[in-house]
């Protein structure tokens, strides 16, 4: 039997013309507090979080669920605290000591192509659980990750990221958070890059629901 993939929300918070990062060499700060602590909330329903690992060298995110009340819940229901952390990378430059490896006492899984699977884990050594695939993709991830009993996949990019798993169409649900500013200038990271995607003006999304947190637009779609 095929195990069931796990169902992929791709959460994103981007600026008025689509970027979610500047050229400015610090963190863009996009979301507000109200969205921020929703996302903590989104966060704690899931089972594991996937970032590209380039966000976890630029931004040097934890991913991890900041509410005492929310890591309680998942206690008391039997769950460890913390997610499952995700990334995919291509080179292995990743460091042990980012805040992906260190904060949080869940598995951290690390995808990467089979050559460099044991180079890779070495220098990872017990931070992380690499795992070599034959072809690395989307598809061969969640199918990876279905084996491993996770079902809820929460997706927070970058943009390589999010666009691969939109264009491969593994993307259940969408969360659009939209900052109340532009960034102009032409320069940064868009929400994703050029790519054919299955969703476009002859084939839209299914809107689900437009919520607004203090000054900004939350637009959340079905697309599966």
């Amino acid at each position: 039997m095929t195990p069931t993939r796990p169902y992929v929300l791709a959460s994103v918070a981007m600026s008025l013309d689509g970027y979610i990062d500047d050229n400015s060499g610090q963190r863009l700060i996009l979301s507000n507090a109200l969205d921020l602590a929703k996302l903590d909330e989104i966060r704690a329903e899931q089972d594991a979080i996937l970032v590209g690992a380039n966000t976890i060298r630029k931004d040097n995110p934890s991913l991890s669920i900041k509410s005492p009340d929310l890591r309680k819940r998942r206690v008391d229901s039997g769950r460890n605290p913390d997610l499952v952390k995700v990334t995919l990378t291509a080179s292995g430059q990743l460091a042990a000591n980012s805040r992906f490896f260190e904060v949080g006492a869940a598995e951290k899984l690390v995808y990467c192509p089979h050559s460099m699977t044991e180079t890779l884990q070495s220098k990872l050594g017990p931070a992380a659980h690499v795992i070599g695939l034959s072809s690395p993709s989307p598809h061969s991830l969640l199918e990876d990750l279905g084996a491993r009993n996770i079902r809820k996949l929460l997706l927070e990019g970058g943009e390589k990221m999010h666009t691969a798993f939109l264009e491969a169409n593994l993307v259940d649900e969408l969360r659009v958070a939209i900052a109340p500013f532009f960034v102009g200038g032409g320069a940064g990271q868009k929400f994703v890059q050029a790519a054919r995607f299955p969703f476009d003006k002859n084939h839209s999304m299914k809107l689900k629901s437009i919520e607004q947190l203090g000054d900004m637009a939350i637009l959340t779609y079905h697309l599966a």
